[in-house]
């Protein structure tokens, strides 16, 4: 099959439809099933029980019962993860690299029940659940390269003749990932696999909406070969395994996707008492700018992919535009038109576009949201929670647009994660520009303009991380791994370096300077 990214603009054919629908009625008859903890390789319970997780679509369907895991059990995974380091470490940059290249070959080979299992979990429509799943090999596949290009990270320095010196990245030890649900495969991965490949032992805690694709990449781990106890699995609530792992000493880094109020206060404490190593990959609130030069039908389906596509569910989705007053009307006629005719439903449905929010604390954000729009703005499509068959057991709401609110109101300002978009009007780029960067978030940001000038002044000004012009398959979203880094300014992220990209595996690693005298 051809291979499908966000950005792709080919319709998935037939063939990929076949195989979809053969994969999801597979899945579908296993569904269900109790998940054990995963320590040093072991299927372990949960004194506290299980807790049922259920898709978003329809929350009669239990898709499977997970270990409620307590301090207790999260020591045990960070024990399993220090007593494997050692030999981890010492296996070679080669071989953790040839592990982890099988299982890039394993999903690949099960990617349409992957794809079908993310659907149900997380709401994905095909198109994004299928996506997520090539985004996952391709980054599996990016990163090794990285590691066998810079040779595992060991380089000659200068010297004279009675001096030798070479810098070596040597791992930090024990790594807690904590994944979220928007991209639970693919981001789960990456972080996962980030850290193995710089020779650390991983404790894996998926987010509790989607602990099914967290398994599922156990799983796919452990068959690929990777020795007992490198990769520690665990579910639970943050607020009991998240806070050991983050006050426990024994873990020596922790990389965390989520919100920005978590991201900040993990950043803060995970330091007390001794300096650690803290990824976190936070929020967005991105912005877009339409110039009267742009292709407006490219402009409107970039805007609608980027903030309508799940759900509007992705930091990196396009919820505030700024559009130059000539093409103002011509282009929010054009987007409502497109808007309107998007299909909303069953995520499993091959003419579905948009699924369901993920739970009722989504729901309460759009329709917080939707209130201010009413109140401070206009809303001018959209507005309202679907009820009623098939929707009645479901997080299902209407994408939704606002205008006529001031530039000044906190719709511009607040992440609502979820689909809401407002646009403005503003008099020139640089105005456009302003606002763009008025924001404690620099994840991405699109502009569309036919004027060179206008796009080089763009890329020359705007405070983010990820930047795109003239992008129709996705004006904010859709980055790739090996084609666009992925990482945040500002409150959107804390390391300056971007998933998906070439310093990516090094931030899992520490540089040691290594000299012999004669």
């Amino acid at each position: 099959m051809e291979k499908i990214t966000y950005a792709s603009l080919a319709s998935l054919g037939e063939d990929f439809h076949r195989a979809y629908d053969a994969a999801l009625s597979y899945e579908q008859k296993k569904l269900g099933r109790t998940h054990p903890l995963y320590l040093r390789g072991q299927k372990k319970k949960a004194r506290a029980g299980t807790f049922t997780d259920t898709s978003p679509a329809d929350t009669r369907m239990a898709l499977g019962e997970f270990q409620i895991a307590g301090r207790e059990e999260a020591r045990q995974a960070i024990d399993a993860a220090r007593s494997a380091l050692a030999d981890w470490r010492e296996l070679g940059w080669q071989q953790r690299v040839a592990f982890l290249t099988k299982a890039a070959g394993i999903i690949t080979e099960r990617q349409f029940r992957l794809a079908a299992l993310l659907s149900l979990e997380v709401g994905k429509n095909r198109f994004e659940a299928i996506a997520e799943v090539s985004e996952t090999v391709d980054l599996i596949r990016y990163y090794c390269r990285q590691v066998e290009l810079h040779h595992g990270y060991a380089l000659a320095m200068g010297g004279n003749g009675a001096e030798q010196t070479r810098t070596l990245l040597k791992p930090y030890g024990v790594w807690a990932v904590v994944s979220p649900f928007n991209f639970p495969f693919a981001l789960a991965a990456g972080m996962v696999v980030g850290a193995l490949l710089g020779g650390n032992t991983v404790v894996f805690k998926p987010a509790s909406d989607a602990p099914l694709a967290g398994v599922l990449l156990y799983e796919i781990l452990h068959e690929a070969g990777l020795p007992v106890g490198v990769v520690n699995f665990i579910t639970g609530p943050g607020k009991i395994v998240g806070e050991e792992l983050l006050t426990n000493p024994d873990v020596d880094g922790f990389i965390f996707t989520g919100s920005k109020a978590v991201g900040v206060d993990l950043l803060r404490r995970f330091n007390q008492p001794r300096l650690r190593p803290c990824i976190a990959e936070l929020g967005g609130k991105n912005p877009v700018i339409v110039m009267p030069s742009a292709n407006l039908d490219d402009a409107t389906e970039g805007v609608l992919r980027s903030a309508f596509g799940l759900g509007g569910q992705k930091c990196s989705a396009c919820s505030r535009v700024y559009l130059h007053q000539n093409i103002s009307k011509a282009f929010l006629e054009l987007m409502v038109e497109k808007t309107k005719s998007l299909v909303i439903g069953d995520p499993v449905k091959r003419e579905t576009f948009l699924g369901p929010l993920i739970n009722e604390l989504a729901l309460g954000a759009y329709e917080g949201a939707v209130r201010l729009g009413k109140k401070e703005g206009r809303i001018v499509q959209g507005g309202n929670r679907l009820k009623g068959e098939p929707f009645a057991n479901g997080f299902f709401v209407e994408p939704t647009i606002i205008d006529r609110a001031p530039k000044s109101s906190p719709l511009f300002q607040i992440e609502y994660f979820a689909p809401v978009l407002v646009v403005a009007e503003v008099k020139s780029l640089e105005e456009a520009i302003t606002l763009a960067n008025d924001s404690e978030y620099g994840l991405t940001a699109g502009i569309f303009s036919g004027e060179e000038h206008e796009q080089e002044t763009f890329f020359d000004s705007i405070q983010a991380g990820v930047t795109y012009c003239n992008r129709r398959g996705g004006a904010t979203t859709g980055a790739w791994p090996g084609v666009q880094s992925f990482g945040g300014w500002k409150h959107s992220g804390t390391s300056g370096k971007g998933a998906l990209g070439p310093y990516y595996v090094a931030q899992f690693m520490r540089e040691q300077s290594q000299t012999r005298s004669r």
